[in-house]
């Protein structure tokens, strides 16, 4: 049996929240997919209204708080991601953007992730699609074919649980691909990484170029 660590990010602000409420779902559907394949997931799940004022600092000081830390830790271990945002304006919340702003570019590179929002009415259906994905394109992470979105219609109606089980069973198989392992261990090279990044391991930068000397207030050879 092998155990899977799932991370949980929701930016629901209000409780109980139809945000947390979607993605706890989904993180319980797939806890029980993984079960049936002989597997377990351990949940961690980060919700950002605790954190506004932490992210807030690391926005304006790029100094990471020690319970900001905590939660970048855990996405790092993390196999599988849940990303669960409201809408508000015909798109994600800033709370859920600036935290992920204020990630190392490289953290999430080939994890899997599973996308889900609610709103207070259908007309923001594809905020998901076409706005958090794009954001996670960004990040190189391996986001499931199918996202998730609630509007207040949609909790009563047995096709939302079709499309939990859907993204469910997609994170799942993502999760035992193993996919971001392999690219950590056989392609992790290949990317284009800044100084310092990948927590601050990314070490391996040639300083010496024409480029980084005039970075550095030297000049071109």
């Amino acid at each position: 049996m092998e155990t899977y660590r799932l991370t949980v990010v929701t930016a629901g602000t209000s409780d109980p929240s139809s945000t947390r409420m979607l993605a706890d779902r989904t993180a319980q559907r797939v806890a029980a997919l993984a079960k049936e394949h002989g597997h377990e997931v351990v949940i961690t799940v980060i919700d950002l209204r605790e954190l506004a004022a932490d992210i807030s600092t690391t926005l304006t000081s790029q100094l990471i708080t020690p319970r900001l830390q905590q939660t970048v830790d855990s996405l790092r271990e993390a196999d599988g991601v849940i990303a669960a945002a409201p809408v508000y304006k015909a798109g994600p919340s800033g709370l859920f953007t600036s935290f992920f702003h204020v990630l190392d570019n490289d953290l999430l590179i080939g994890k899997p992730v599973l996308l889900a929002a609610t709103a207070g009415t259908a007309r923001h259906a594809l905020v998901v699609d076409e706005q958090m994905r794009s954001l996670f394109a960004y990040l190189r992470t391996l986001t499931v074919p199918t996202s998730l979105f609630a509007a207040p219609e949609d909790w009563g109606d047995p096709a939302l649980n079709k499309r939990i089980d859907r993204s469910a069973r997609e994170l799942v198989l993502l999760m035992e691909s193993g996919f971001a392992r392999a690219i950590k261990e056989e392609s992790w090279d290949s990317y284009q990484h800044e100084f310092g990044s990948a927590g601050g391991t990314e070490l391996d930068i040639n300083l010496d170029t024409d480029l980084m000397r005039l970075a550095t207030g030297g000049s071109a050879s």
